[in-house]
């Protein structure tokens, strides 16, 4: 995109630093082969014994479900994100079956191998014309409940994938803000041998 002020320290794909999270969406309808071809990213991802912890709960525009979703959602989030095409709630197993084990034991990187599938699947809708938008703005609890998530499930967040739209539909405080983010030099954040505040 030609207005992304974004440059890598490093040379990475492009599509890296394309990948964006806005949150003026058009309304435009998704199909179901498009929502599974990004989960289908998502399932590729890596995770600790390949225990796969990572379950979507979704729900497309014009469905039965997305008033449902929607509803989970706070008041902020749910004022822009009512435009987005699908509504997903990322869901991860807290429980595993190590390989050889013959009990189940706690998942100390459930958290951890459910966010390597929400990179891929935001990565997938970018490089397909979409945008995915995560958000930790909803109800955790009443989404258990209304979704029906088992007690042994970490109800982990929210996306919304749509289309761009014209940030005029944004609040002004917003709009401003309608432009991929930057980020801290990987100086700030990667150390050789030594944790450095």
């Amino acid at each position: 995109m030609s207005s992304n002020p974004r440059i890598a320290d490093y040379p990475i794909d492009p599509n890296f630093i394309n990948r964006w999270s806005p949150r003026a969406y058009d309304g435009s309808d998704i199909s179901e082969e498009t929502v599974l071809t990004f989960l289908e990213a998502a399932r590729w991802a890596p995770s600790a014994y390949n225990a796969q912890p990572w379950r979507f709960v979704y729900a497309r525009r014009g469905t039965p479900a997305w008033q449902s979703l929607l509803g989970l959602l706070n008041e902020f989030n749910r004022s822009w994100a009512e435009k987005g095409s699908v509504l997903i709630v990322v869901l991860s197993k807290t429980m595993m079956l190590p390989p050889g084990a013959k009990e189940v034991v706690p998942s100390s990187t459930h958290s951890f191998d459910t966010g390597s599938a929400w990179g891929y699947l935001a990565l997938q809708a970018s490089i397909s014309g979409w945008h995915a938008h995560g958000m930790a703005g909803f109800d955790k609890e009443k989404a258990r409940v209304e979704l029906d998530v088992p007690p042994e499930y970490s109800v982990e967040a929210a996306i919304v994938i749509g289309k761009l739209g014209d940030k005029s539909s944004l609040p002004e405080g917003l709009q401003a803000r309608e432009l991929p983010s930057p980020r801290e030099p990987l100086s700030a954040l990667a150390f050789e041998g030594k944790f450095k505040a």
